[in-house]
């Protein structure tokens, strides 16, 4: 229901009865939001590389500030590398590594810090601008305030994950790997959504059988994406490296092999990967459907093309997924995996958006 405090053109469908300088307003801030998209996406990829490298726990302090700058001399070098060597990890898996071996999974590590670090400020300085200057709807304003505080849980977060390979795992815990996943696809899905709010569609909205349709699809690929923090933070891809089959059969054995029973939900690797399998099927199975469901409801409609070219996305990305098992998990092909997940996640927000129409 509209307002009075509401501009009259956040409600018009296609963005008609815009102003110039409105849609002027409206166009710098999707550009903006795109850009911050892009650098979460990178944040995220560079994140999974430093998971393959085993570079997670390179650097063993949490320092906001003083952590921007890395060490500037060979002194500084061995210093952050004796701290490194305390740590479970360096004993149990890279005892004897070099300094020069060190600085390659500090690099890593320093480079996810700084680039989440970076788009922290990407958002910031430019929200306070547009807000100031008067460039931002008023339902914007909650969104982006809503987007910067996940930002910063997402930081407390990163080092909750952190600090779990610290002490007494050599290690991430894969329940905090996969929480940070998640929250950061959370987040890019936040951004995007917003960001394709302010795009002037020339189409019609969906109906909203259509629209929740296409809402569950979006929470089904972050569910997959969740579970696929847990198979990376349990190393469980390395394993049964068959397919369609695993360890010999449709459904394996000793599935619940661990008591309690939930624990095989999060801490058996085989349970893990046979989950992870199973809902890729099912997402796949919800895109076929939801292409049936538009089909019949939206037939010809830019609606009805997106939904096959979702279904077509994870299809390929079913396809990534089941070569990268089994070439048991090459850096290349791990990283493939998890970036086309991003593109699936990022389809299917700009699909459920464009249901709904402009802002």
């Amino acid at each position: 229901m509209k307002t009075a405090s509401m501009p009259d053109y956040y409600h018009q469908p296609d963005g008609a009865g815009l102003t110039e300088k409105q849609r002027r307003d409206r166009n710098l801030v999707k550009y903006w939001l795109y850009a911050v998209f892009v650098v979460l996406i990178a944040i995220v990829m560079v994140g999974g590389a430093t998971r393959m490298t085993g570079s997670g726990l390179s650097i063993t302090e949490w320092k906001p500030i003083h952590g921007v700058i890395p060490p500037l001399n060979h002194a500084e070098w061995v210093e952050e590398f004796e701290k490194y060597r305390q740590i479970p990890q360096y004993e149990q898996i890279n005892k004897g590594m070099s300094l020069y071996e060190f600085q390659y999974i500090f690099w890593w590590e320093w480079a996810h810090r700084m680039l989440a670090r970076f788009v922290g400020f990407l958002v910031a300085i430019p929200l306070i601008f547009f807000w100031i200057s008067g460039r931002l709807q008023d339902g914007l304003k909650t969104s982006m305030l809503g987007i910067l505080a996940l930002g910063a849980l997402q930081g407390a977060i990163g080092w909750w994950m952190v600090a779990s390979g610290l002490s007494v795992l050599t290690h991430v815990s894969q329940y905090r790997l996969a929480v940070h996943l998640t929250m950061a696809c959370i987040i890019i899905t936040a951004v995007f959504y917003v960001a394709r709010g302010l795009v002037e569609y020339t189409e019609n909205k969906a109906q909203r059988n259509i629209q929740r349709f296409a809402g569950w699809l979006v929470f089904a690929v972050l569910v997959q994406i969740y579970l696929g923090g847990l198979v990376a933070g349990l190393h469980a891809g390395l394993t049964f490296n068959t397919w369609p089959l695993m360890d010999g059969a449709i459904i394996p054995s000793d599935l619940f092999s661990q008591s309690p029973l939930w624990r095989n939900i999060f801490e058996n690797p085989k349970t893990v990967q046979f989950i992870h399998r199973m809902v890729a099927y099912t997402v796949l199975l919800l895109a076929v459907l939801h292409v049936v469901q538009v089909a019949r409801h939206a037939s010809g409609t830019t609606h009805a093309r997106r939904a096959m070219v979702l279904t077509a996305l994870v299809l390929v990305q079913a396809g990534i997924g089941i070569a990268t098992l089994l070439t048991m998990v090459p850096l290349h092909w791990g990283l493939l995996h998890q970036g086309f997940a991003l593109v699936v996640l990022a389809f299917a927000v700009a699909h459920w958006r464009a249901t709904k129409g402009a802002y």
